[in-house]
């Protein structure tokens, strides 16, 4: 027998049975999570046009500053992303689940100003700590495995958003008939629930690929065996390692990645929260802009897994990043120059759908591109707290494009997150050839790494030592 089929312990079908099972139980479960979450985080939107400024007394100024304080608090606790590898999964899961849970529901009693943007802030920090999702991941996935789950993880948004706004017509008609005011039923039913999950997941997730009480013994060992040629045999099997940590730190690529993430963040967190306001600006009732907020993310929400599905196929980040940069892009300048021409309402309406149904890719595959790009555990969990910490500072801008001031065409700030998508593909490019050059002097390097005897990831069907090769 030769050494290489010594080492295939487990067959193909034994493999996609390992994988279906964490999709099933896995995935699913972190996107449900992830939907809570982001139905928690803005719903705001929602509220706002259902009676919330007015009964707090919030004027544009206000309104931006209670986004805002969510995102601070988001940026500053984005180094949470590590502890991943350092608290149990399953413990670490449910301590900031039910904490977002309970805080969301308490926006419901809010009475004032100061004490919904305590409440934003404490909802910032809570939420912050579950963005290592992706890195997560990544413990159960292979590189070319990733995107399609992260698209299954980030397309929750979309679907969060869609039903935040199906729900929220729901309850604006419901709260008619009802003592509580319609955004304060708002913030409780669609707060609640993450209390409920969160004691669902201290059961339901796994802190590895060995410890999932779903698998067989003999599929804990195929799951730990299938992704061995992922991991750096000199990193350890926990903690962090901090040469892997600084060199991720002074990596170009994670620079790069990070101010993608930053222009993509400025038209992701600017849409959903002001969205509902846009359209019910273009004249149409509360309950008709409830309505027609859900389906530019329905179509969002499709798109991004099938997006998604095909990266990992033809296993290339690149193209797709660049390719919905310029859909986006083109979606928020057609909604400006609609509006500077006067085309009417539908007009800037169907420009909302090329506008979400990009930045929502272009997120999904930047994540993933992160990720398959850091050579180590360590140097993952890094790279993609820069990714977020640098990347979340988008919103901090998104969220005052669109003062009152601007109503009812937005054109500047439709303008601005026309402009953050085009940089977005020029980015990408630069990223894409500056990897091609990476992975070409690895390959020129190989020859004296081997004579020298030094591993950069060891390919353990065979022993030998071959390059980390970036994924383009």
């Amino acid at each position: 027998m030769s050494t290489v089929q010594s080492f295939q312990l487990y067959t193909p079908d034994e493999e996609r049975a390992v994988v279906r099972k964490f999709d099933r139980k896995l995935v699913l479960f972190v996107a449900l999570l992830y939907m809570l979450s982001f139905l928690d985080r803005s719903n705001i939107g929602n509220a706002k046009i259902a009676g919330l400024d007015e009964d707090l007394h919030l004027d544009s100024d206000k309104y931006e500053w209670v986004i805002t304080a969510f995102y601070i608090a988001y940026i500053c606790f984005e180094w949470m992303s590590v502890l991943w590898k350092i608290v149990p999964p399953h413990i670490y899961v449910t301590i900031i689940v039910l904490s977002w849970g309970i805080t969301a529901s308490l926006q419901s009693v809010s009475t004032s100003f100061a004490g919904l943007l305590i409440l934003r802030t404490l909802l910032g920090i809570g939420e912050a700590g579950f963005t290592g999702i992706p890195f997560y991941l990544s413990f159960f996935f292979k590189r070319e495995e990733l995107a399609l789950r992260t698209g299954f993880f980030i397309s929750a948004a979309p679907l969060a958003t869609s039903f935040a706004s199906t729900l929220a017509w729901a309850i604006i008609k419901l709260g008619k008939y009802s003592p509580i005011a319609p955004w304060r039923l708002l913030f409780l039913l669609e707060g609640f629930p993450s209390v409920l999950v969160a004691v669902v997941a201290w059961h339901a997730i796994p802190d590895s690929p060995e410890t999932a009480s779903y698998l067989t013994k003999r599929e804990k060992r195929v799951a730990k065996l299938r992704l061995r040629k992922e991991k750096d045999p000199n990193i350890a099997k926990s903690g962090l390692n901090a040469r892997e940590m600084l060199a991720a730190l002074l990596d170009p690529k994670s620079y790069l990645t990070a101010l993608m993430f930053f222009f993509t963040n400025m038209a992701f967190s600017s849409l959903p929260v002001f969205l509902p306001t846009i359209i019910r600006s273009m004249g149409h009732s509360v309950l008709v802009s409830q309505a027609l907020s859900a389906p530019p993310y329905l179509l969002s929400f499709l798109l991004v897994i099938l997006t998604a599905y095909i990266s990992d196929r033809v296993r290339t980040r690149w193209p797709f990043v660049l390719f919905h940069a310029l859909l986006s892009a083109s979606g928020y300048a057609f909604i400006a120059i609609a509006g500077a021409m006067g085309w009417g309402i539908w007009w800037r309406y169907a420009g909302i759908y090329p506008a979400a149904v990009g930045f929502f890719s272009v997120i999904t595959i930047i994540i993933t591109w992160t990720i398959n790009n850091q050579e180590s555990e360590s140097s993952r969990g890094t790279g993609f707290a820069m990714l977020q910490l640098i990347g979340q500072m988008g919103p901090l801008v998104g969220t005052r494009l669109y003062p009152d001031s601007h109503a009812p065409l937005y054109i500047s700030g439709m303008s601005t997150c026309a402009a953050a998508m085009v940089l977005v593909a020029v980015l990408a490019l630069v990223l894409r050839f500056y990897l091609a050059r990476l992975n070409k002097k690895a390959l020129e390097g190989y020859g004296k790494i081997a004579e020298e005897g030094r591993t950069l990831v060891s390919d353990h069907g065979t022993g030998k030592a071959v390059p980390f090769k970036f994924m383009l």
